[in-house]
């Protein structure tokens, strides 16, 4: 099985399915942010999962009060997502009305420079949230392979450990499999290049490989 998830962040909805059909062979996962669900709509969710036939993940890094965050999940879980990103920050609560809903996946820590000024310093408590909650995975920088390590080393068993930052933000697949990752997550470095489903297949064989 794949590890590797494509980050589809384009706007365009025929540039989007034409992608992530040529790449399918090679994913476990898409992800949809913002920026696709902005220029394509919602529906673009079920139609990736039709064209792919593979999980799709919403990362809409849902950080808001319960009832909001209630209400955005159910409508994207209606439209085809299997998982959802949310934020842990919000506090047990918010977290959990996405959970009630369908399977979530929780930020930690993220992959970006500015991630050290307020997320990195809450990691420890947002660790002890996900170990009480056992959602179905959580986000952590493939930009810093030692934290990769340091947060698998205080989670509970068979929650997985989803990593973005590889390729553009100059994480290396290799270094956060190795420190624990269950998935990398890619997306300028294939969606960018001239040749998406080429670009899929290395980091794919190189994944099978770790």
């Amino acid at each position: 099985m794949s590890r590797l998830i494509l980050a589809l962040d384009v706007y365009e909805r025929g540039k989007a399915l034409e992608i992530a059909e040529c790449t399918a062979d090679y994913l476990w996962a898409v992800k949809v942010n913002w920026p696709l669900i902005i220029g394509s709509g919602l529906g673009i969710l079920t139609e990736l999962k039709q064209v792919t036939g593979l999980p799709i993940i919403a990362d809409l890094k849902l950080a808001d009060i319960p009832n909001t965050n209630r209400l955005i999940a159910r409508k994207v879980f209606e439209a085809g997502a299997d998982y959802i990103i949310a934020h842990g920050f919000t506090g047990e609560d918010s977290v959990k009305a996405v959970m009630e809903l369908g399977k979530t996946i929780i930020v930690v820590e993220m992959s970006h420079p500015g991630a050290k000024e307020f997320i990195q310093p809450a990691t420890d408590k947002l660790i002890k949230m996900v170990n009480e909650l056992e959602p179905f995975g959580i986000i952590a920088p493939a930009t810093r392979p030692e934290r990769v390590g340091y947060i698998r080393s205080k989670l509970k068993p068979g929650i997985k450990v989803i990593t973005p930052g590889v390729g553009a933000q100059g994480g290396k697949a290799k270094d956060v499999l190795k420190a624990g990752a269950d998935y990398v997550i890619v997306g300028r470095t294939i969606y960018q290049s001239e040749n998406p489903r080429e670009s899929a297949r290395s980091i794919f064989e190189e994944l099978e490989v770790v």
